[in-house]
């Protein structure tokens, strides 16, 4: 696999882990529940980058790695103006670019399309089974059109800085 190839320091990766992983979580729950991404949320994200950032990056880096959030909250707004994503998505995925080292931006959109599908799928078959469906009936992304993709970006975060962490 390609973990081994991951540039992430394994040491900045574990710091990060936690809290990527609980707000994902938090992400992927209120995308299926209401079919948004709470501002709270991708601002909880990109706060966490900021406070962490210092003791595990060099500064220069952490400079770079947020003009990429910059350019994917830019590049973002335009593809959720054109309507191809929604702006929670947008908001969301810019705050997830500063944790992705450059070199493993093909590695990360690796896992984000993997996890897009598994995360599809999943959706698709626990919408359409009547337990789960009665356990969750006021969940808005069981009846939408629209698939949640915040619980394919949720945990992608959170897979590729444990790939970076331990491999």
């Amino acid at each position: 696999m390609f973990a081994a190839d991951l540039t992430m320091p394994s040491d900045a990766a574990l710091a990060f882990l936690p809290a990527a992983a609980i707000i994902g979580l938090w992400v992927a729950w209120s995308d299926m529940r209401s079919m948004k991404i709470p501002n709270r949320a991708v601002l909880a994200l990109a706060l966490c980058f900021v406070v962490i950032a210092p003791f595990v990056l060099p500064l220069p880096e952490i400079g770079w790695r947020l003009v990429a959030l910059l350019v994917v909250l830019v590049f973002g707004f335009f593809v959720s103006s054109a309507g191809a994503l929604g702006a929670g998505d947008a908001k969301y995925m810019a705050a997830m670019a500063p944790y992705v080292a450059w070199a493993d931006a093909g590695a990360f959109m690796m896992i984000l399309a993997l996890a897009t599908l598994a995360a599809f799928v999943t959706h698709r078959a626990l919408r359409a089974m009547p337990p789960v469906r009665a356990a969750t009936p006021d969940w808005v992304s069981w009846t939408s059109a629209k698939f949640p993709l915040g619980m394919a970006l949720g945990p992608t975060l959170a897979f590729y800085l444990a790939l970076a962490a331990f491999s």
